[in-house]
């Protein structure tokens, strides 16, 4: 049986240590520089070291990713706190590199051609919606993410385009994190927390990140609760199928 090792990404305003027991700090380089933690920092969605994060993950062994993401909501019955384990995505990004094969310098060689569907692990999404309703949480259990560059947000015609698109939700962050760790062959699922309705929603207002960080800080204890009940979910089940499909995706794509 595959030892299991659990990542987990904490997104905007997820920054708590105190939710790993028995915890103890790596200080990592990678060949694609150094992960975005260590120094505390804030840098823009763009700069975020992407590539760095997820094979510093890779190299520490991690079988798994959990994500948290602050997300704007493009659906009027996605309320600011829902809980939506996201299924899809958009991409609207442009300036990221989203592969560890893109013949740069310091890339991987080869020609990487990664079959994206689906992108999040399905099996590891089961475990989080079965965590949530087992400990009473509701949770929306399929939704689409729109990741846009950032930093600014939405126009009101873009945010409407989005809908139109078939976006449930929108965010900065999901690309090309998503992507890598399929490329990394690594199960990953993100626990997106509605903080906003954007700008396309008249009655309400319009988006600030006073107002996000503030709407994820009243709600991040759903987002703990879940992801930490849902580690001993994961720890209990054998996931040795399920890893070893992914690392044979990786194998048949590369050229």
């Amino acid at each position: 049986m595959v030892n299991i090792k659990i990542g987990i990404i904490g997104g905007t305003g997820l920054d708590n240590p105190e939710i790993l027991k028995n915890r103890k700090e790596v200080k990592m380089t990678t060949r694609f520089g150094d992960p975005s933690d260590g120094v505390v920092i804030e840098v823009t969605p763009s700069k975020v070291n992407y590539r760095g994060n997820i094979w510093a993950l890779k190299e520490v062994g991690c079988t798994h990713i959990i994500a948290s993401s602050a997300t704007g909501s493009l659906k009027e019955d996605i309320k600011p706190g829902d809980l939506v384990i996201a299924d899809d995505f958009l991409d609207r990004t442009y300036k990221r590199q989203q592969s560890f094969y893109d013949g740069e310098p310091d890339s991987l060689k080869g020609v990487f051609h990664l079959p994206v569907h689906p992108p999040f692990s399905a099996p590891l999404r089961k475990v989080l919606i079965d965590t949530a309703k087992e400990i009473g949480l509701y949770c929306h259990e399929r939704g689409t993410i729109v990741t846009i560059e950032g930093p600014r947000f939405s126009s009101k015609a873009e945010s409407t385009m989005y809908q139109m698109l078939g976006g449930d939700l929108v965010n900065m962050t999901t690309i090309p994190e998503v992507i890598l760790a399929k490329e990394a062959g690594i199960l990953y699922a993100v626990v997106a927390l509605a903080t906003d309705y954007d700008c396309w929603k008249e009655d309400y207002g319009t988006v600030s990140h006073e107002k996000v960080l503030e709407m994820f800080k009243n709600n991040v204890d759903k987002v703990l609760k879940l992801i930490c009940a849902a580690v001993q979910k994961i720890a209990e089940k054998n996931w040795d199928a399920e890893i070893l499909q992914s690392k044979e995706l990786v194998e048949r794509s590369l050229m």
